[in-house]
């Protein structure tokens, strides 16, 4: 796919000649990019695939990991059950595992290996099942990032700050949605679904949610005239495109963005605002 890509977009001349110039600034990739776009030598997707790859080699992890606070992590003393329960839950294949004083990440456990392992009711310690964790820092370049996760054929990577003190995650698929946009998969929750809610003041909300459906749910009014869905709206009150984590408030709610990239706010959280 992505060959065919190339072929087409290289058919535009002067996209061609700057790909290959080093001294060529990528802003001036980019708005060639738009202007094949506009001749109709690519489509828009091809645009956005095309613009994700060239951004990706300017971007941090710091800037795509899940935050500690926000990934799901065991304990070296959890039952087999408590981690079978949190890979039920939680629908992902693979966790880091902290010592016993949370301080440390000693291994990565995969849920293939723990179920093997129960099914046939192996007598095999916990430690004897981790994987070797990798470490990254959160100043790593995404797109080295991508290559050594391809060369090593890991997933998964801990992401420490510079005192070496765990700070988040980051798996290939976040480094891949970058580029791609993102990946919805069997966790995912439905796509019909704008609003979920999740105990009784907290909901999930997609950044693509009209406005008025927003309003109705929570009977709140939350209008603009310049944007039609709650994404652009957070975006307007804070005056630029949010980045994960960044959080602010509107008409007595919390938003915070769960998932953005560098062009768009996906998914916030939502709570009421006890400021307020």
């Amino acid at each position: 796919m992505l060959e065919k890509i190339m072929k087409k977009i290289l058919t535009f001349p002067r996209f061609a000649k700057a790909l290959f110039d080093k001294r060529e600034p990528r802003d001036n990739l980019i708005s060639y990019l738009h202007e094949a776009e506009s001749l109709n030598v690519v489509d828009a997707d091809t645009v956005r695939m095309m613009e994700g790859a060239l951004l990706v080699s300017e971007m941090q992890v710091r800037d795509i990991m899940v935050p500690r606070s926000e990934a799901v992590f065991v304990e070296e003393g959890g039952s087999p059950q408590d981690f079978i329960s949190k890979a039920v839950d939680s629908g992902h294949s693979r966790f880091p595992v902290f010592d016993d004083r949370r301080e440390a990440v000693i291994g990565i456990l995969l849920a293939k290996d723990l179920l093997h392992n129960t099914i046939l009711e192996d007598k095999v310690s916990l430690k004897d099942l981790l994987r070797p964790p990798i470490f990254v820092p959160e100043s790593k370049r995404l797109n080295i990032l991508l290559r050594e996760f391809k060369a090593n054929r890991q997933h998964l990577a801990v992401v420490v700050d510079e005192y070496g003190t765990v700070s988040g995650l980051v798996s290939i698929e976040d480094v891949i949605e970058q580029i791609v946009g993102e990946i919805d998969d069997e966790h995912d929750y439905d796509n019909e679904e704008n609003i979920r809610r999740h105990g009784k003041e907290r909901y999930t909300v997609k950044a693509t949610t009209p406005l008025d459906e927003l309003s109705e749910y929570f009977n709140v009014s939350f209008q603009s005239d310049d944007c039609e869905t709650i994404g652009g709206l957070i975006a307007q009150n804070m005056g630029h495109v949010p980045k994960k984590g960044e959080e602010t408030s509107l008409s007595g709610f919390l938003f915070k963005v769960l998932r953005a990239d560098r062009r768009r706010v996906r998914l916030l959280r939502v709570t009421v605002d006890v400021k307020e």
